[in-house]
């Protein structure tokens, strides 16, 4: 289990003052900064966030320590992570996408299909980003409990029953 969840994203510089322009991934954008102070995946970094107002995909935010423009950008593109334990519990059929990603995919007969690479949204549901086993592309599956009726993070794998020909 991973330690570090990534709850979000520094989209760049908001403003000339120092704000960010901060992208949520919590399940309530706005909690992000209930869970400050958030740092930098290597750990080399922290920082408190105070979120000013909201913004077009997000919310512009003041991050201790960047007080300038120049500052801000250079953190364009950084993840955020905050430690597991301060993070809420998930109901049974919730999951963390970092707890998702690397568990082996199987189908319902027990044959091995791949490995969770993403976990990915375009707005409908979730879709499991599987690399097949001895292939070089991706496959996505839905990740619905039609498709996806099992899933055991303890024992590292995920039992599939995708549609006809995804595989």
């Amino acid at each position: 289990m991973n330690d570090l969840i990534c709850v979000g994203a520094i989209a760049g510089a908001f403003g000339v003052k120092g704000e960010v322009r901060l992208k949520s991934f919590t399940a309530d954008p706005g909690d992000i900064a209930d869970y400050a102070p958030l740092c930098t995946e290597d750990g080399k970094q922290s920082f408190d966030i105070t979120l000013t107002r909201s913004v077009k995909n997000g919310f512009a935010a003041q991050m201790s320590g960047i007080l300038t423009k120049e500052q801000a950008d250079a953190l364009r593109g950084t993840r955020l992570f905050a430690p597991r334990d301060r993070l809420p519990s998930l109901p049974d059929d919730e999951y963390y996408h970092a707890d998702l990603i690397g568990l082996t995919v199987h189908d319902t007969g027990g044959a091995e299909l791949g490995r969770v690479k993403a976990v990915l949204n375009h707005g409908a549901t979730d879709l499991l980003e599987i690399q097949a086993s001895g292939q070089s592309e991706t496959v996505l599956l839905p990740f619905t409990m039609a498709s996806v009726p099992t899933v055991d993070i303890a024992s590292g794998r995920i039992v599939a029953d995708p549609p006809d020909g995804l595989f």
